[in-house]
């Protein structure tokens, strides 16, 4: 019965579909993601459409969520700022649209709560160090993570620190 034997078209599909799971299985990944990898598996760019397109209509690929998880774990784990957060979304491929929606769960209260807790953690073990140094380090601290030398953030770490004892003055990132 030649019409149960499935085309070359329906072949290339389910090959394809057989691709996006076994990535999906190892770890959730955005849209763009598993386009790339479809490319680099050398699928058919309509075929590899048309397969994003079934599995994220199924709710299997759900750019929304992948953000809003991504900017959860980051800020909880790593303390990262929401400016950081963003730049790392954009750089995985997430829309705009994706990416403002993730970072409207992280306020800025809570990131000048990760910004003082990281500095408070940085001048506290740097203790033995003269205070200018201190400062200086704590300062290249916050900047790593993102956050704006003389920004709202480090202003903040600065006049909380001053209240408990660890004074670090002005931040400033650069050693000019």
């Amino acid at each position: 019965m030649p019409w149960l034997i499935p085309d070359a078209h329906a072949q290339a599909v389910e090959a394809a579909r057989e691709i996006v799971p076994r990535r999906l299985d190892r770890s959730a990944a955005p849209r763009s993601a598993l386009a790339e990898l479809l490319e680099r598996k050398e699928v058919d760019p309509r075929v590899a459409a048309e397969v994003l397109e079934r599995l994220e209509a199924a709710g299997v690929i759900d750019d929304t969520a992948y953000a809003a998880r991504l900017a959860r774990t980051r800020f909880a784990e790593k303390g990262r700022p929401g400016r950081a957060i963003a730049e790392e979304l954009r750089r995985k491929g997430l829309g705009e649209q994706d990416v403002t929606a993730a970072l409207e769960q992280i306020s800025s209260d809570d990131e000048d709560t990760a910004a003082l807790a990281l500095a408070r953690k940085k001048l506290s073990t740097t203790r033995h160090l003269p205070w200018e140094v201190r400062r200086r380090r704590t300062a290249a601290v916050l900047g790593t993570q993102g956050l704006q030398p003389g920004g709202d953030h480090a202003g903040h770490c600065c006049r909380s620190c001053r209240g408990t004892g660890l004074r670090i003055g002005s931040v400033r990132a650069s050693r000019a």
